[in-house]
């Protein structure tokens, strides 16, 4: 174990994620802590630097701008396509789609309107163009 989280610590880290208002996204509060290795891209970027230099039992509170989390909204990433490309008797706004590109990744698109025959479908990351808040506990480092 080490005193400080380096590049190249695995950490367990215990979060929690809001918005301005104050309304949670996302908390590993009643888990196990997200447990991820610094310098390996397994978590957005602002929070694998965010634990640089921490140590076990250490608490911080950082914001985030999108360009540090999942990014920018991009409307290229917003599509319409034909209702029966997507295969569903009956799209709904709102509705989650789980897809597959033609390499095999998988990604997840929400529908954002249904007009006739058509459906817009956004393939950015819900939390994209948004800036994030994080309360952020080091339980472990090796």
């Amino acid at each position: 174990m080490t005193d400080t989280v380096k590049e190249g610590s695995t950490v367990k880290v215990h979060y929690t994620g809001t918005f301005d208002d104050g309304k949670i996204f996302d908390t590993s509060q009643g888990r196990a802590p997200i447990e991820f290795t610094v310098g390996k891209g397994q978590v957005i970027k602002g929070f694998e630097d965010a634990v640089l230099e921490m140590r076990k039992g250490e608490e911080k509170n950082i914001s985030l701008q999108p360009d540090q989390a999942y990014g920018p909204r991009n409307e290229k990433l917003v599509l319409e396509v034909p209702k029966e490309v997507l295969k569903i008797p009956e799209p709904k706004i709102g509705m989650v789609l789980s897809m597959k590109a033609e390499d095999g990744r998988e990604f997840r698109a929400i529908i954002t309107k249904v007009i006739d025959n058509k459906v817009t479908i956004d393939l950015n990351h819900p939390l994209a163009g948004k800036k994030l808040n994080f309360k952020l506990k080091i339980e472990d480092i090796r």
